[in-house]
């Protein structure tokens, strides 16, 4: 039914993989032998991405910071982003997992950190507002993030304090990476702004499960996602390539 596939497409109007993944579907006579190729396609990339990545980073026993989540519960197996850090804990080459906790619905602390203990990787929480400081200390060898949805130019829309976190590492001199598969890569897309970016409602800042937080009649800004220019990315790796906007 086209309006479903209409709702669903819409369903995430900042991230691109969704609508891809389901104009995939649509097109296609056998939607299931369509959808098992693309798990078989998004295992194989998060393989490389997260070699391709291991390998961009030099030196040994790496601090990395990383906000949201990015790893197999986002993806397939292995992940994007946290694909690379599984990828250098493997291969004896990790000392630190710094994650934001990700307000407002902390998938840092209730995803990645659960991810990063299955795996046995040294990890610790900070909260959001602290990552540009703790840059700023010195320390953290690389940032690596994922992305939503990646203009033409490279501006990469991902989730809320992703901005920050570039901002802290360029001021540091941190190498700030997105790590993100080629069907996130939006060519119609020019820059980031014309990247839309979903505003949430107010529950989610003023409230915790349920558990009111701020007093009755406090209202509340709650962007999803935000966007990090292109010069403030050291590289975008993908399955195939390093770009370097």
């Amino acid at each position: 039914d086209r309006d479903a596939i209409e709702r669903l497409r819409a369903a995430r109007p900042t991230a691109v993989n969704l609508a891809w993944g389901v104009d995939q579907a649509a097109a296609s006579d056998d939607p299931l032998a369509t959808a098992l190729r693309i798990r078989d396609d998004d295992i194989a990339a998060c393989l490389a991405m997260g070699a391709r990545g291991a390998e961009l980073l030099e030196g040994d026993r790496l601090r990395i910071m990383t906000v949201c989540n990015t790893g197999a519960l986002a993806a397939v197996e292995r992940g994007t982003a946290l694909g690379v850090v599984q990828t250098l804990h493997e291969r004896g080459r990790l000392a630190e997992v710094l994650a934001l906790e990700t307000r407002p619905l902390l998938q840092g602390a209730r995803l990645t950190a659960w991810e990063l203990g299955r795996m046995g990787a040294p990890h610790r929480l900070l909260a959001d507002s602290a990552g540009p400081y703790l840059l700023s200390r010195g320390g953290v060898d690389a940032v690596l993030i994922g992305a939503d949805r990646i203009a033409a130019n490279g501006d990469t829309a991902n989730k809320i304090g992703s901005y920050a976190l570039a901002l802290g590492a360029e001021r540091a001199g941190v190498p700030f990476y997105v790590v993100a598969p080629e069907s996130t890569i939006d060519a119609a897309t020019p820059t980031g702004d014309h990247i839309a970016i979903e505003d949430r409602g107010p529950d989610e800042i003023v409230s915790i499960r349920g558990v009111r937080l701020a007093p009755e009649g406090t209202g509340a800004v709650n962007p999803a996602f935000d966007v990090t220019p292109h010069d403030l990315i050291t590289a975008i790796v993908t399955e195939r390539r390093v770009i370097r906007p």
